[in-house]
């Protein structure tokens, strides 16, 4: 099973989103993602339609934040992204006429119920703002600012 990476893509434009002195075009969060646009605007258009961002087009346009980030948690994005599984792991096969395989599902199916939800109650506990200050707190440990942002790269300082 691959493994689902659109929320913690979100997360990562959204920060970048939050940062940003005004709007940010579908353009630049691909570029800061390292993806295509069309990419960027699949993605954003679920947290649109819930309300946690939105867009203005033409010249100066593009996304803002919809919410503050205290109001907003992972699992709240999660939900905008349409609830995708959270584990990479499932049964063999779902429906089996084997009795051994439908003790094995039967087994496995209350751990991967109770691991999704503590999973999700974790999610719903975290706010953007939470990761915010994450990251504020790591710009300041390497002695940047939030306005060299504008020169992130993808990988360790």
């Amino acid at each position: 099973m691959t493994k689902d990476s659109r929320l913690s893509g979100v997360l990562h434009a959204l920060l970048h989103l939050a940062e940003a002195d005004g709007p940010v075009t579908s353009e630049q969060l691909a570029r800061s993602m390292q993806t295509n646009p069309v990419v960027m605007r699949r993605l954003m258009a679920g947290l649109r339609a819930a309300g946690f961002v939105a867009s203005a087009k033409g010249h100066g346009g593009g996304w803002v934040m919809g919410v503050s980030l205290q109001r907003l948690t992972l699992g709240d994005i999660h939900e905008a992204l349409g609830s995708p599984a959270l584990l990479a792991v499932g049964h063999r096969e779902p429906h089996p006429a084997c009795l051994v395989e439908q003790a094995v599902n039967h087994a496995l199916d209350g751990a991967y119920r109770e691991a999704e939800a503590l999973l999700l109650k974790r999610l719903h506990a975290v706010t953007l703002a939470a990761l915010s200050a994450d990251f504020h707190r790591r710009l300041a440990e390497r002695g940047l600012h939030p306005e060299d942002l504008h020169h992130h790269e993808h990988h360790d300082a």
